[in-house]
């Protein structure tokens, strides 16, 4: 049994579609679980009921943590932490190993033009501690035998489908209305996209992998070192639009943020827009021969989707 903890998000559901290479033997596991394979077991749970998770656990061999809690500091710091304990708990219990997939707002921002499983950890803003603290939590674990476990790292991701990518918000959905594509960060930056479908790939080889438990891995990132503009570009050529990119400054952020919530979290991390952002998956591709798709086919796959 391999089990998938808040399946139905992007990530979730790659990764349940991937682990029917794998297994047929796959429960999904969210407040609303829906099929992705024929085979797919569902269970209904609240995660951050402690006796819910440990009946969505009980039996797995594997488990793969892909919650997503509402975009919310407040949010965060208070089911982060407390969901971390009672998963390692009970996947102590139950001897079921854990693939934590994770981001990267715990690294220096001082490391982000080259960031590898190596880079410190020093969380800046209000998230990026909550995640640093989760996953030293999962790491003490390890050191401490109690569980075995993956840190799966992923930068921003995109892909057919996934709605809550910037370059889907404040690009693709511009460009369907006509409109000029917007960006909150500056746009001669490079910026690391992963592709969503190589993290469903990435992810399930990792975790059907004995030897990769116990290490952070940087998921398969293209190489391309494309700015941000290059990416909109991308986007601009594949849906056949001639656009001007529109940057919004900081004070149109502010005032936005005043009316729409998610802009005023976004400012939390907003600095990974202004600066160049490179993810450096080497250690990945060294190990396994999984070559990530290119930005060009990304996005055409992207625009492409018709759900």
């Amino acid at each position: 049994m391999q089990t998938i903890l808040g399946a139905g998000g992007d990530a979730g559901t790659e990764i349940t579609r991937e682990l029917s290479n794998h297994t047929k033997d796959i429960r999904v596991v969210s407040r609303n679980p829906k099929k992705v394979n024929e085979t797919d077991q569902l269970l209904k749970a609240d995660l951050t009921d402690p006796k819910q998770l440990d009946k969505a656990v009980e039996g797995s061999e594997i488990v793969y943590v892909t919650i997503a809690f509402p975009y919310s500091i407040k949010v965060w710091r208070e089911l982060w932490p407390k969901l971390m304990r009672n998963l390692i708990e009970t996947c102590s219990n139950h001897k079921s190993k854990i693939v934590f997939v994770d981001n990267m707002y715990m690294y220096d921002p001082k490391y982000l033009s080259d960031m590898t499983e190596e880079t410190p950890i020093n969380p800046v803003s209000k998230k990026g501690k909550v995640r640093a603290e989760v996953a030293g939590m999962l790491m003490d674990a390890v050191e401490k035998n109690k569980v075995e476990a993956i840190i799966a790292r992923a930068p921003d991701f995109y892909g057919p489908g996934v709605i809550g990518s910037m370059l889907y918000q404040t690009v693709y959905l511009k460009l369907l209305k006509d409109k000029n594509p917007q960006w909150l960060g500056k746009p001669d930056v490079i910026h690391s996209f992963i592709y969503s479908r190589d993290i469903g790939k990435s992810v399930t080889l990792l975790g059907n992998t004995k030897d990769a438990y116990n290490q952070v891995w940087h998921l398969p990132t293209t190489d391309q070192k494309l700015t941000n503009r290059q990416w909109i570009e991308l986007m601009l050529n594949a849906m056949n639009k001639q656009r001007k990119i529109q940057t919004m400054p900081d004070w149109m952020i502010n005032v936005l943020g005043i009316f729409v919530p998610i802009m005023k979290e976004l400012q939390d991390v907003g600095y990974q827009f202004k600066q160049d952002y490179f993810f450096n998956s080497n250690k990945f591709n060294k190990r396994f021969n999984l070559t990530p798709i290119t930005p060009k086919e990304g996005i055409r796959e992207t625009v492409d989707f018709k759900g």
